[in-house]
């Protein structure tokens, strides 16, 4: 299945290391980083879930819920989050679902046969509060995700929404961004009192 952009995703019913969930509701009215994982005792995936650790309160700052998905039972996922606490010196407090009979990793199309028939891909899916999908993007198995990239467009999209702007390459909070061509001048001096530069009548940049 593939979920696209702007769509609402699919709600489940899944037992975590916190104890069972249904998805809409663990939800509720926070952003979710939901990312998948080949599988427990793998070193990359070691490595992601102690910086997903890392950054709880960077998370949380953003109102974002992390959770994390292998195709392994909750006992291994008890077991592993044992390990990833003492090797990548953090303590694992977020959910990691067990999909033992991949019904997850199907659903969300973290499968892909040309790599494995049973191990997820490294899905990464940034949900909004409305269950809609924000973001996808997918890495091979033995490339570890770069966070600093999660966190950025994380940033990027909040600021959209909050501030009705998209941003330009290479965006870093602090820096210029775009006003939409579908915000004519007349409407822009409203939202953007402070003015912009008009680059082109297609590229308007501003702080905000």
């Amino acid at each position: 299945m593939t979920i696209r952009i702007g769509e609402t995703v699919p709600n489940f019913t899944v037992e975590t290391t916190n104890g069972e969930i249904d998805f809409h509701e663990f939800i509720g009215d926070s952003w979710v980083f939901f990312f998948s994982h080949p599988a427990d005792f793998t070193p990359v995936c070691t490595t992601e879930m102690g910086r997903t650790a890392q950054l709880a309160e960077a998370f949380a700052e953003r109102n974002v819920k992390p959770l994390g998905l292998s195709t392994d039972t909750v006992d291994e996922h008890k077991k592993w989050i044992a390990d990833v606490d003492d090797t990548q010196n953090t303590t694992l407090k977020f959910p990691i679902v067990a999909d033992p009979d991949l019904k997850v990793a199907k659903l969300y199309g973290m499968i892909h046969e040309a790599e494995s028939a049973t191990a997820a891909v490294r899905s990464v899916f940034i949900i909004d509060p409305n269950k809609k999908m924000r973001l996808t993007m997918t890495y091979p198995m033995n490339v570890g995700r770069n966070f600093d990239e999660i966190m950025r467009v994380i940033d990027a999209l909040q600021l959209g929404d909050e501030k009705s702007i998209a941003t330009p390459a290479d965006w870093r909070p602090g820096d210029e961004v775009i006003i939409p061509p579908s915000i004519d001048n007349a409407a822009a001096k409203d939202l953007f009192p402070q003015g912009w530069n008009e680059i082109r009548p297609y590229l308007r940049t501003t702080k905000v």
